[in-house]
């Protein structure tokens, strides 16, 4: 589920390297002549993490992937936790020199959330890691202001107020 009417153009590139070794995307991107593309990836990675998945966009085999769906909207307190679980698993493949893809439906704003997260586990201050994200992938990267309160609160606090709206 992806919310709409933010009004975010589909990017210009079916990912963009945010830091050496992790790369966000999406699954459709807009060519230089302007026509929406698919995204399908093959073996460039060494794992893929799919907070949104579609058919036939891959990865290829022998790729490790792992999918963790949530909306691109309110979470609850479980979907915060495998989000939050998806971003160290991002963050330990990036220490360890393996080549990341974390990627959603436009590469905005789920893909986003893991990995400002993971940048923040890598030694990053949250605003700093939002900037490189936004400068390195787009300006609208993150327009979800729910998920930046997210990260300016910390998943693990995140997660707490929000169970207790259960």
């Amino acid at each position: 589920m992806r919310t709409e009417g933010r009004g975010a153009p589909d990017a210009g590139s079916p990912w963009d390297e945010i830091v050496p070794s992790l790369w966000m995307g999406g699954h459709f991107y807009r060519d230089a002549a302007g026509s929406r593309v698919p995204v399908v990836v093959g073996g460039e990675f060494d794992l893929v993490v799919s907070l949104y998945a579609r058919e036939g966009h891959g990865p290829g085999g022998g790729v490790e992937h792992r999918r963790v769906e949530v909306p691109d909207g309110p979470l609850a307190a479980e979907q915060i936790a495998a989000v939050a679980d998806a971003a160290e698993s991002v963050a330990r493949s990036v220490e360890r020199g393996r080549r990341v893809l974390v990627r959603c439906h436009s590469g905005y704003n789920r893909s986003g959330l893991v990995v400002v997260h993971a940048l923040t586990m890598l030694g990053y201050d949250t605003a700093d890691a939002i900037f490189l994200v936004r400068y390195r992938r787009s300006k609208w990267a993150l327009n979800n202001s729910l998920f930046v309160d997210y990260l300016n609160t910390g998943l693990d606090v995140a997660r707490l107020l929000t169970g207790l709206e259960a």
